[in-house]
């Protein structure tokens, strides 16, 4: 089950990251790279599981806060630029 899981999460990156560099605006591409972000944090859980090794539990924690704080920033950007 949990194999399928990586499979998916995969599947689901490799679709995202088609949606980041294809993506017909600034702010499709922001969202792609949350995406992106949150497929591998859910990797990095998923793979803590298979290994029981709890170091990708905080892998995991510092991914989502680092793109917590990407958004945050690009959408200071977005909305700067349209002024």
């Amino acid at each position: 089950m949990k194999e399928l899981a990586l499979f998916l999460l995969t599947l689901a990156l490799a679709l995202t990251s088609y949606r980041l560099l294809r993506g017909p605006s600034l702010p499709d591409r922001v969202l792609g790279l949350e995406m992106v972000g949150f497929g591998f944090m859910g990797l990095a859980l998923v793979y803590a599981l298979l290994t029981r090794q709890v170091f990708f539990v905080d892998v995991a924690t510092v991914l989502a806060l680092v793109s917590f704080l990407a958004t945050i920033a690009f959408a200071r950007f977005i909305e700067r630029s349209r002024e």
